[in-house]
């Protein structure tokens, strides 16, 4: 028994319309986007319009559809559902300006030969076609279009071109534009559930997208896989679809398959839950607590093993740069000699940081000691040298004598109580303190012990005179007196007698 078409086409629409009512317009003022808007600074050719919930008014400046520029060869418009949902089917109303007339006779040839995909990013070729106009009309596109595509996604994609070179039937026109005033997407507000009223859980406890008619699983939870999800990803992948590798876990088995995470850690040179982070410039090993060495390029330093890949900084050696050069060197690869004239020299730049040996100056301890000093940090004085440029540096040593006064391979002692003059050779007068000898002249700085003159007091009072200062006069019977004490040591004149002459012959007879 056939029904008559009238009747037939009631059936369907019922049919139809109890099965949009049992979905949810997912689209709902959800983010939209469109290619080559026709007035950016205008909302009411907005790509939002499309996505609004209004379709009273279908005409292109009414405010409730989405127009792209003219004069275009691409039109692109798509909605962002913000999460991956169960879709069943999708709704475009296009614009019409009100009049199926204007419609067939404006719009539609700008429509002919569109696109609808759905994705999972905002490009289509990685995402389903639902459907490819290749058949309709001006006369025949319906101005309100329903295509079922039971599919998952999270972008609805439109799009139309006219490409060039390409011949066209006749009616399409040779640009597009998106003309839509209302895009409705039917499906399921949440996954894991289908059916009319998307109440039922998808069958298999690991699927997460299944057909939201039959319950077939179309995509496992993240971390399974198998027609029912009932395995696990294989060892070192997880995630959706068991797409994702594994990072440098300490031990591949403990990756965990659904998130990645490494349950007992990195490997080493490696951080964060996945691990597949590597140790920041200047880190390395386990857990990424150990410090690079004195690599010459701290990026260069291998975040496993430590090692300097492009060799160590100046002043270092070793796989790891973290052994100084050794002592005596300096430099890029310790080739450096230090001067033999440092006490030790800085690892990196050669510079004596440890002072100098004795009798040198200097960062390089290239100088000796600046003339009148000698010995370690060149701070000692040179003695009385005969000729100052001619101590020695080092030791202090005057090479060619000590001035007068002084002795000694320094020349720093003064000569022996009673010497004097060069080398000490000389002996001191008669002075009347033989302490008070200057030990440079010889001069007698009391004065002269008595019966001695002059500085040096080495020369006797004049004849006929004696003591001290030689200003005491002899005895005039005296032949000659003592120059110290005055006493008649070479006799006396004819006619008197004893030690000063003073008494006469004449006057000891009686």
């Amino acid at each position: 028994m056939y029904l008559p078409i009238d009747m037939l086409s009631m059936f369907l629409l019922i049919v139809v319309l109890a099965i949009s009512q049992a979905y949810v317009n997912i689209a709902l003022h959800k983010p939209a986007y469109q290619q080559y808007p026709f007035n950016h600074s205008d909302d009411r050719f907005d790509a939002s319009n499309a996505v609004d919930g209004r379709k009273s008014d279908l005409s292109g400046g009414g405010g409730q559809c989405a127009v792209s520029e003219y004069g275009r060869q691409t039109a692109t418009w798509w909605m962002d559902l913000t999460s991956i949902h169960s879709i069943h089917h999708i709704t475009i109303y296009f614009r019409t300006d009100n009049s199926d007339d204007f419609f067939r006779g404006k719009i539609a040839r700008n429509l002919l030969e569109f696109s609808v995909y759905v994705s999972n990013t905002t490009d289509r070729s990685k995402g389903m076609l639902c459907y490819k106009d290749d058949n309709f009309t001006i006369n025949t596109i319906p101005s309100v279009f329903t295509t079922n595509c039971s599919v998952h996604g999270q972008y609805v994609i439109y799009h139309n071109e006219r490409l060039p070179g390409v011949v066209y039937p006749d009616g399409y026109y040779s640009y597009v534009r998106n003309d839509l005033c209302e895009v409705e997407v039917y499906g399921c507000p949440e996954t894991g559930f289908y059916g009319s009223n998307c109440s039922i859980p998808c069958p298999d406890v690991n699927c997460q997208y299944c057909h939201i008619e039959t319950g077939t699983c179309q995509g496992c939870k993240p971390g399974y896989q198998g027609h029912h999800c009932e395995l696990v990803c294989p060892l070192g992948s997880y995630g959706a679809a068991c797409k994702l590798t594994c990072g440098h876990c300490r031990d591949v088995n403990q990756c965990d398959h659904v998130t990645g995470t490494c349950l007992t850690g990195c490997s080493a040179g490696y951080m964060g839950d996945l691990c597949k982070t590597l140790c920041p410039s200047g880190s390395y090993g386990a857990t990424c607590k150990l410090t690079c060495g004195n690599c010459r390029d701290v990026n260069q330093c291998y975040h496993v093993t430590g090692t300097c890949l492009n060799g160590c900084s100046a002043g270092y050696m070793g796989n790891l740069c973290k052994t100084p050069c050794p002592s005596g060197f300096f430099g890029q690869t310790c080739s450096g000699i230090c001067k033999d004239t440092c006490s030790g020299c800085n690892n990196v730049n050669g510079l004596c940081d440890s002072g100098c040996i004795p009798g040198w100056m200097g960062d390089l301890c290239n100088k000796v000691c600046p003339s009148g000093s000698y010995g370690a940090a060149c701070k000692l004085t040179c003695g009385h040298c005969r000729d100052v440029n001619q101590c020695d540096h080092v030791t202090g040593t005057c090479l060619t004598g000590c001035s007068a006064g002084y002795m000694g391979g320094l020349c720093k002692t003064l000569c022996p109580s009673g010497s004097y003059g060069a080398a000490c050779m000389l002996s001191c007068g008669n002075c009347r303190d033989v302490n008070q000898c200057d030990h440079v002249t010889g001069t007698c700085l009391t004065g002269c012990s008595a019966g001695y003159m002059e500085n040096l007091c080495k020369t006797p009072c004049p004849f006929g005179f004696f003591g001290q200062t030689c200003s005491e006069i002899c005895k005039d019977t005296c032949s000659g007196c003592n120059n110290v004490n005055g006493l008649c040591d070479s006799g006396c004149i004819p006619g008197w007698m004893g030690d000063l002459c003073n008494k006469g012959i004449a006057d000891f007879k009686q």
